[in-house]
């Protein structure tokens, strides 16, 4: 079952190990390609000094504003496009990233393998049937861990458990 508006209006914080197990969905050309996901990591507001949005509001990060729902992708270094699942609600900027998903272990792996790039960025998650999270009744299990890749953020920030790595799981 396709998530809908109300999972995605949760806080990051509560919706990141929420995510974990969930299907990501692509339609490429007609051909459907569902991987469960694997990895997590919250980006949490303007006092987060590894969230885009630490700066404030930006043409880029204008995205990060929104309700939640939508895609934020960005490229990275110039290389890696990276998706991110905007959350919670209107004015408070808040995302989750998808660092994997079964078979590509880190966000532009699997960015690459699902022809996610900026052409998605905004993509309405509900509606769109280009690109969506479902859930199919898998529980998953998990641990969690300081984010990787943010060695520009304070210490507090690279501390903060915020990574969520799933280990196991079950349908339901």
């Amino acid at each position: 079952m396709k998530l809908g508006k109300d999972f995605y209006t949760k806080r990051a914080t509560e919706l990141a190990p929420l995510l974990l197990g969930k299907l990501l969905c692509r339609n490429i050309d007609g051909k459907i390609i569902k991987k469960r996901i694997t990895e997590t990591e919250i980006y949490f507001g303007e006092n987060d000094s590894a969230c885009h949005a630490s700066r404030g509001k930006t043409e880029r990060t204008k995205i990060l504003y929104e309700e939640g729902g939508i895609a934020y992708v960005y490229l990275c270094y110039g290389i890696h496009h990276l998706f991110n699942v905007v959350t919670g609600l209107k004015d408070f900027p808040e995302a989750v990233l998808i660092r994997g998903i079964e078979g590509y272990q880190g966000p532009g792996k699997l960015t690459k393998f699902l022809n996610i790039d900026r052409a998605l960025n905004g993509e309405d998650l509900v509606n769109s049937d280009k690109l969506w999270i479902e859930d199919d009744g898998y529980v998953a299990k998990y641990i969690t861990t300081p984010r990787i890749g943010i060695d520009y953020a304070s210490e507090e920030d690279r501390k903060r458990l915020w990574r969520f790595v799933l280990t196991e799981g079950e349908l339901k």
